[in-house]
């Protein structure tokens, strides 16, 4: 095989049965084939054209050559079932020499295409199911959860957020009794009456961050940073009003379940609620929630009423927007999930109580929910 005259060993597989068949190569009198001569003679001669002679992918190794004829077949790669194997060095070196074509990949017609829309089929299915089933599944599980499965979900939330981003041995939550026994009486004074589907838990997290949220199951975190910069404790109590309403309407259950996905649901359906990574990515897209428009409004509403119903203005919670709202107006309205702080602070104008005047914390007891984390 240095030449177009002479013949080698080789091995043949005819692809129907394991037997091996001794046999020697060598190039056809034209040029344009490879004779298969066969020990035995009554079986005649095979020839293979070179231009349908074919190499296996992955060889590597140019010790051997593997090879197969190119053949109308029902996969996507067109392939003889039979194989030649040639193990003869100056055979091998001269295949790779003179026979570029060896190595060509061959692809059925149509293949591209077929690709095309089995990945359109997949880009498709993964937005339908991000997209439409999961918030689906997780609106309807959000609404009919058992309340106690709720209040376990959100209690693993609450102990892996603590746990990713507190310093670990200390934790996140302010510890100051008399704070707290404040934060408490503020929370009961404001939802005195009210029909709440839990026993809510309130704490502050000792972190510089303006902000609050509500994790399932009636969890509500406040942070110091909001009790640092609040002018007065019915500015906080109108926080606490808001993020109550996303508890009531579940918000905070919907929100999670859709950051974990389809094993987060899956989890809380088989009531596995203990699973640290996914509660701890549902922790971290509730401390930076963005629910939608219409769900900030709805709990804003709530807010309203809840101040209204314990006799406190609404007016300090305007203030408060009034406030922030040169921190987060500058993104137009319709790229924000939240309504602009200006135009909440001028929407609660329009609802709030006025005539109201009671306080509903005291000095001392101001005094000390501020001084909750020391």
């Amino acid at each position: 095989m240095t030449g177009p005259q002479g013949a080698v060993a080789a091995t043949f597989f005819d692809g129907q049965t394991a037997q091996r068949h001794a046999v020697r190569i060598a190039p056809t009198s034209d040029g344009l084939g490879l004779a298969v001569l066969f020990d035995d003679a009554a079986r005649g001669a095979l020839v293979w054209p070179f231009d349908r002679i074919r190499a296996l992918d992955g060889q590597a190794d140019r010790a051997s050559l593997m090879l197969t004829l190119r053949a109308e077949t029902g996969d996507e790669a067109p392939r003889d079932p039979a194989r030649l194997i040639v193990t003869d060095a100056a055979a091998v070196d001269w295949f790779h020499r003179t026979r570029p074509a060896l190595f060509h990949r061959d692809v059925r017609p149509g293949t591209f295409r077929k690709v095309a829309i089995w990945l359109s089929g997949a880009v498709a299915a993964t937005l339908l199911m991000l997209f439409v089933i999961l918030p689906g599944l997780a609106n309807y599980l959000a609404a009919h959860i058992p309340v106690e499965q709720e209040v376990a979900f959100g209690r693993a939330v609450m102990a892996q957020v603590e746990y990713l981003f507190g310093d670990g041995e200390k934790g996140l939550t302010c510890t100051g009794a008399e704070g707290q026994a404040a934060l408490d009486l503020l929370v009961a004074r404001l939802t005195e009456g009210q029909a709440i589907p839990y026993a809510l838990q309130v704490r502050v997290f000792d972190h510089a961050m303006p902000n609050a949220f509500a994790a399932p199951g009636g969890q509500i975190v406040v942070f110091r940073g909001l009790l640092d910069d609040a002018k007065s404790p019915e500015e906080v109590a109108g926080v606490l009003g808001h993020e109550i309403g996303h508890a009531v309407r579940r918000d905070p259950t919907r929100l999670a379940l859709r950051a974990a996905g389809s094993a987060g649901i899956l989890s809380v359906v088989l009531g596995d609620v203990s699973g640290g990574t996914l509660a701890g990515i549902a922790g971290e897209h509730l401390m930076r929630a963005a629910y939608t428009r219409e769900a900030e409004s709805a709990a804003d509403d709530y807010a309203l009423m809840l101040l209204a119903d314990a006799g406190v203005s609404s007016e300090p919670l305007a203030a408060f927007f009034d406030r922030i709202a040169t921190l987060t107006d500058a993104m137009p309205e319709y790229l924000s999930s939240h309504p602009l702080s200006a135009g909440r602070a001028e929407r609660i104008r329009t609802g709030a109580l006025y005539g109201a005047d009671r306080h509903i914390l005291d000095e001392a007891e101001w005094r000390a929910l501020r001084g909750i984390c020391g």
